[in-house]
């Protein structure tokens, strides 16, 4: 019984031919000789046929193809011609490198592929001596290289663009500079505080915002501009009353020593550079509540943009967040802390980024863990909602934040809760009834096509059914008599 092995290389598929091989004694030291050298390894398999690609496009889909495990038009037509006819009274087999194949090729051609430790060393044997077998192809080792490297790149930029609809990777880079500009804030406004503080020392105490404090520092300096006349604009820099009374007060009675011009425009210089990067901030956190929204609606209704950013970022992605399970949601961020418990066998960690989420903080000592652990569970049914919706769409999240509510209520006061069943049904039914449900991406095409007819249809009326402005008839020249002379 001869054995076809089907190997796809870079260049192209080829279909090796193989009849005396000893399947049960193919690990022996003997065998591996043989097939590490390609005079006796010929001996007992042959090239049956090769066919290379014509293009890298085609390269590209017969090697996504086999990733996923689907069969390719080129791998049937190919099969088809150089194998025996499959019937009853075949007596051949086909030997495949991945088990995805195995299901394509049963469907397409009738035909039943192995995979064991023997073929694998033949395969092994076959992807060593691949070039020596297409020296009559007049192939080269260095033209199969830059084949393999060329798809490899392919492959590569292939993987890379599937990633482009979700901008997750922006949004971890977005959080990570939220998160250093905080740390640089702080750091800066309390050595504005310290600085300021020789000169203005109650300020600091009546103050406790950093960004009003600066604003402060920034626009009076010292502490004799501000006075009485200037109370109406420290209140719309406070938009509080009472504490610009209390600023006012305090610099009339301040113990601080004097500052001078030198010291005082340095000073100043600081300020607006805290100033500019507090509005960088608020750029960069708008700009994110603009990503959230687009990338992950459901889990940025659930827990805010910062904390379903930071858990995208932990996770590395938003479908690594989507295979996490509630356990593990729970705890990311919290990885020493569980690892030393698991060593020193004390309790585990209830929560890690989720902590900074507004439910744990309301809820009480004992039910914090509780509210946790069923916040995670709802993490999870978002982030995979984010990522799997075709069309996704933020009521989800919302009623899942009903639910927490919910949660929050009863574990102080009791009552009834909502099951996850009833809630899903009933935004289906929703989104069913404002036409947002859609099964496959053919039915959102197709709905947008729609749209795009019904809105061409309505500029068309709209434009038939203004009226037509009647070109206005010029003023007729009069002319002049021409005098003779």
């Amino acid at each position: 019984m001869s054995t076809f092995y089907l190997f796809e290389a870079a260049a192209g598929l080829a279909l090796f031919q193989c009849d005396s091989i000893d399947e049960t004694n193919v690990k022996s030291k003997q065998i591996q000789k043989q097939f590490s050298e390609f005079g006796q390894f010929t001996e007992v398999c042959h090239l049956k046929a090769f066919q290379p690609f014509v293009s890298a496009e085609i390269a590209l889909n017969n090697a996504l193809s086999i990733h996923s495990g689907s069969v390719t038009q080129e791998l049937v037509d190919f099969l088809s011609t150089n194998l025996p006819p499959v019937g009853k009274k075949s007596n051949f087999s086909i030997a495949i490198c991945d088990k995805g194949l195995a299901a394509g090729l049963q469907q397409y051609l009738n035909l039943k592929s192995k995979m064991n430790e023997a073929t694998a060393q033949v395969f092994r044997g076959i992807r060593t001596h691949f070039v020596e077998f297409l020296r009559n192809e007049d192939f080269k080792e260095r033209d199969y290289i830059q084949a393999q490297l060329g798809l490899a790149h392919q492959v590569s930029r292939n993987k890379v663009k599937l990633d482009i609809n979700r901008e997750d990777k922006h949004v971890t880079q977005a959080i990570s500079i939220i998160e250093q500009l905080d740390k640089d804030l702080n750091t800066l406004s309390m050595r504005i505080k310290e600085w300021y503080s020789w000169h203005f020392p109650e300020l600091a105490k009546i103050v406790t915002d950093n960004r009003i404090f600066t604003r402060i520092v920034d626009t009076y300096g010292d502490k004799k501009n501000i006075n009485d006349q200037a109370l109406q604009e420290i209140e719309e820099i406070t938009t509080d009353a009472e504490l610009a009374k209390q600023i006012v007060e305090a610099s009339k009675i301040s113990m601080g020593q004097d500052i001078s011009e030198i010291d005082l425009s340095t000073l100043k210089d600081l300020c607006i550079r805290v100033l500019n990067q507090f509005e960088f901030r608020d750029n960069i956190q708008e700009y994110l509540k603009n990503k959230m929204t687009n990338i992950a609606p459901n889990l940025t209704a659930l827990i805010g943009e910062n904390v379903a950013a930071k858990l995208i970022a932990h996770a590395g992605s938003l479908i690594n967040l989507a295979k996490y399970p509630a356990s593990t949601i729970q705890i990311l961020g919290a990885e020493k802390a569980l690892f030393r418990a698991l060593k020193t066998r004390g309790n585990t960690p209830k929560y890690g980024l989720l902590y900074h989420s507004t439910y744990i903080g309301r809820a009480n000592g004992t039910d914090k863990g509780k509210i946790s652990r069923n916040l995670a569970n709802k993490c999870a049914i978002a982030s995979r909602l984010d990522h799997f919706l075709i069309q996704p769409t933020e009521k989800f999240g919302i009623k899942l934040k009903d639910q927490m509510e919910q949660r929050l209520k009863f574990l102080t006061a009791g009552g009834e809760l909502n099951k996850n069943t009833d809630i899903m049904d009933e935004v289906l039914t929703e989104l069913k009834g404002e036409g947002l449900y859609f099964e496959s991406e053919k039915q959102l095409t197709k709905q947008q096509k729609k749209s795009k007819k019904s809105k061409s249809k309505k500029v068309v009326e709209e434009v038939l059914e203004q009226p037509e402005e009647q070109p206005q008839e010029a003023p007729k020249k009069k002319r002049k008599s021409s005098k003779q002379q």
